[in-house]
């Protein structure tokens, strides 16, 4: 319970933020509604199957996203870290291409997938399998020399060491890259949904709600697609509390 009153307050704080704005007139009533306002809307379309409908499609395209990215980025970043010299001549492949914004890939995803759902859960799973693979492969290589040399002299084989020391010993930055992967892969799920022809899911409900001047369903939906975030995030972290728990030990 004590943890939960601080990001209580926090949010309440916001809240009073935003209908002090809305008091002051900061902007027009039209395009930013008092909280109550949007919170009705919001309510009004979750009640009507729209705004929940959308949110389920969304988690279904980040959950597909997260799952490919996350069969490809552990096994190839564990494998790439453990043979560190292969792993420093592709470094700057994946560096550049995790640097790049998804954004800019939509084209190229385009042109490889067409303008459906293949599109958006590929360029989604591809951005998410970089941050994956990146830190499963630093986890292995900057695991515990100690412990490495410690099973070489028991006569453990390579495959064991690379099965019972470097992947238990990768493991915490494994997850620290499955938690910022999801969350990437949702965002890029959410831009993907507003740009490339989709007739649902919360991007698609943000910017149609602004082209209407629904400023209330519009600020509901950003709000979902936050809740969202930080509820996986959130999943993730007690995850790593619960399954890593040697973590730095």
């Amino acid at each position: 319970m004590r943890a939960a009153v601080a990001p209580a307050l926090g949010a309440l704080g916001f809240v009073l933020f935003w209908q002090v704005a809305v008091w002051l007139r900061v902007a027009d009533p039209v395009l930013l509604p008092a909280p109550a306002e949007a919170f009705r809307d919001t309510w009004q379309a979750f009640a009507g199957g729209t705004l929940a409908h959308d949110t389920w499609r969304t988690v279904q395209r980040t959950a597909l996203s997260f799952a490919i990215a996350t069969a490809i980025g552990v096994p190839l970043g564990v494998a790439l870290g453990a043979q560190e010299r292969l792993y420093r001549g592709v470094e700057f492949v994946v560096d550049f291409f995790r640097s790049t914004p998804a954004s800019a890939l939509f084209p190229l995803f385009l042109i490889l997938f067409g303008p459906g759902e293949g599109t958006k859960v590929a360029v989604a799973a591809f951005g998410a399998a970089l941050v994956i693979l990146f830190n499963a492969a630093y986890g292995v290589i900057n695991a515990r020399r100690t412990r490495v040399l410690a099973a070489r002299v028991m006569g453990a084989s390579s495959a064991r060491i690379l099965r019972d020391v470097l992947v238990w010993e990768a493991m915490p930055q494994i997850l620290v890259g499955m938690r910022a992967g999801v969350s990437l892969a949702l965002v890029i799920v959410v831009v993907a949904e507003m740009f490339i022809g989709s007739t649902d899911g919360l991007g698609h409900r943000v910017i149609n709600a602004q082209m209407l001047f629904e400023s209330g369903l519009m600020y509901g939906a950003i709000f979902v697609a936050g809740a969202l975030g930080y509820g996986l995030n959130l999943l993730f972290l007690m995850a790593e509390k619960r399954f890593v728990h040697w973590a730095g030990r």
